[in-house]
């Protein structure tokens, strides 16, 4: 019985010791999933929408050797009356107003300041269809009508095999995905919680086998189309995106700061949502759009890219925002007026009319609220026409 008890003992001691060492090994990425978890709640979600890289793996998006543009500045404007009331409300972190590229209105809230490399969400997307223009007028993708497999053959037999490239840059690829950022156990959340734990993206996206109806048909936002985008990109050229994005378009802007992406267990980047970057570089990234790609005499990005890509082109629904290629427009669209949108309310919205960037960084936990999205860009509407 003593001999027993010894056996036993010595068996507990090593379960406690295996389950240390395992706890020791797994430490990052159970702090991560830690974090993903509180990453929205409200007395943490200011601050870790500054601080991504301290709740994922991340990697630098190189800003370049070139000098730092510094925007020009403009007379400061007057915004309307209503705006500090709206500051509050939507939990408003940061705000740029651009007029002819020039800075006529900059602040910043709730303790944060210009230095901060803030999550662009969504926004993210739009920089990835840029990418896209960009790789497409190289030559490295034949063309948009191409089916995704043809560059990423790692989807065949997913949910994504049959669709086209374009399909998924107008977020009609058709497949089931809970967007429900709201749902703990929506599809977004699943896939946030597997970038925390250090996981693959491109196997999530291939793991997929659910449609709802077949590609081109109905909008619907998906975001792990963008992804489907990036592994297109990644097959195209047999690059990665943060340097490719480095070396086509944020080198060439003059960012004040390099940005970062948050990543994988691979270190792929998240590319529809985990670039983060001050908000005044995202305002030049706006003012790269209003200028039709152009920036000191330099095509950066086709202009017919940008031209296709901001105009209402995918099968929205009446009465809803409409898209093109990653970018959104209002529902009743006015020529050289669109946006890129992300979650809790993120913007860069470009309006060509009245010469006009608008860069927003919020925390908006009641982004989804009824009439919140109609309300900001009313608002930006009147800034842009106040000007």
């Amino acid at each position: 019985m003593r001999t027993f008890g010894k056996w036993l003992g010595r068996a507990l001691l090593m379960l406690v010791l295996a389950a240390a060492v395992v706890g020791f090994l797994k430490r990052e990425e159970l702090m991560r999933l830690m974090a993903v978890n509180s990453l929205f709640a409200e007395d943490k979600i200011v601050h870790n929408f500054s601080h991504m890289n301290g709740a994922f793996l991340s990697r630098d998006v190189a800003h370049g050797d070139g000098p730092v543009i510094d925007l020009p500045k403009g007379t400061e404007a007057a915004l309307p009356a209503q705006t500090e009331q709206w500051v509050q409300d939507r939990s408003v972190t940061a705000l740029v107003v651009l007029k002819d590229g020039a800075l006529v209105h900059e602040s910043y809230y709730q303790g944060t300041t210009q230095e901060d490399l803030r999550i662009s969400w969504s926004v993210a997307k739009s920089y990835l269809s840029a990418l896209m223009g960009i790789v497409l007028a190289e030559g490295h993708i034949d063309d948009i009508n191409d089916p995704v497999t043809k560059y990423a053959p790692l989807l065949k037999g997913s949910a994504y095999d049959g669709a086209s490239i374009k399909n998924v840059l107008q977020m009609s690829s058709g497949v089931t995905f809970n967007e429900d950022y709201l749902d703990y156990d929506s599809d977004i959340n699943r896939m946030g919680r597997v970038v925390a734990l250090g996981g693959t993206l491109d196997g999530f996206a291939a793991g997929l086998t659910e449609t709802f109806v077949a590609p081109g048909t109905q909008f619907q936002y998906v975001s792990i189309d963008t992804h489907v985008l990036g592994m297109v990109i990644r097959g195209a050229t047999g690059r990665d995106v943060s340097s490719l994005l480095s070396e086509k378009i944020i080198s060439k802007l003059g960012y004040e700061a390099a940005p970062y992406y948050v990543t994988d267990g691979e270190g792929v980047a998240f590319v529809l949502g985990g670039l983060n970057i001050r908000t005044r570089d995202y305002a030049k990234f706006g003012q790269l759009f209003l200028q039709e790609g152009q920036l000191n005499g330099t095509q950066i990005v086709p202009a017919d890219w940008i031209a296709a890509s901001t105009v209402p082109s995918a099968n929205t629904a009446d009465g809803n925002l409409h898209y093109g290629y990653q970018w959104w427009m209002p529902k009743d669209p006015r020529p050289g007026e669109f946006f890129g949108i992300g979650v809790y309310g993120q913007y860069i919205y470009v309006n060509r009319a009245n010469n006009v960037v608008i860069a927003v960084n919020s925390a908006d936990r009641k982004f989804k609220d009824e009439g919140v999205t109609d309300g900001n860009i009313a608002l930006f509407r009147e800034i842009a026409e106040g000007l």
